[in-house]
């Protein structure tokens, strides 16, 4: 599988906004977003023009790059998204919201999604009382995700249930930090979707 393995902080820096990739860090004064507001490279301070499509283009990477998901898989949420009844966009920030490491990272069990979905495929979350090894796995109204018995000792899930407070829970989620346990209560609208995307502008870029 493909695999991003250059600084993170560039890719925040590349789309001009923060993508939270690396987790608590971007909250900090350390975030290259902070200290650094401008494309990277040598001619990353210019002033550059972008034509429609670049827009949108940039957009649909930005999204993909939040949710640590590969081109291909991008199109296959796009495509079933599109058959559903319902505004596109709003369909797809649906279907990536609620895939189960997005769920975990959301719950405030996991840093960033990159760490989700590493404790979710070594096996380390049940969802309704059953392991699930599957990071894309959709969850459903009514799921409910725990941590296995052994994960509840592991110290990166503590830590990050320690520092979630100032990243706040969605409406749609409800979360039992002590039981590292929480409940999806419904599909979340787009106003519940804590997410800094225009996807009407991915909707042109893929309806061409």
């Amino acid at each position: 599988m493909a695999r991003y393995r250059e600084p993170l902080c560039r890719l925040c820096r590349r789309d001009g906004d923060k993508l939270f990739i690396k987790g608590d860090r971007c909250f900090t004064d350390k975030c290259a977003m902070e200290r650094r507001k401008y494309a990277p490279g040598l001619h990353g301070q210019k002033r550059v023009k972008f034509s429609d499509y670049a827009l949108q283009l940039k957009e649909k990477q930005k999204v993909r790059r939040i949710y640590g998901i590969l081109e291909r898989q991008f199109r296959n949420y796009f495509e079933a998204a599109a058959k559903r009844k319902g505004i596109t966009g709003e369909m797809l920030l649906q279907s990536l919201e609620l895939r189960l490491d997005n769920v975990v990272f959301r719950l405030g069990f996991a840093a960033n999604r990159n760490q989700a979905r590493q404790l979710v495929t070594h096996g380390h979350f049940l969802v309704n009382g059953r392991k699930v090894d599957i990071a894309s796995c959709r969850m459903k109204a009514g799921d409910v995700v725990a941590a296995s018995e052994a994960a509840k000792k592991i110290p990166c899930i503590s830590e990050s249930i320690a520092k979630a407070e100032h990243r706040g829970l969605p409406v749609w989620l409800e979360s039992d930090a002590q039981a590292v346990k929480g409940k999806v209560l419904h599909i979340p609208r787009r106003d519940e979707i804590a997410l800094n995307a225009k996807e009407q502008l991915i909707v042109e870029l893929y309806s061409k």
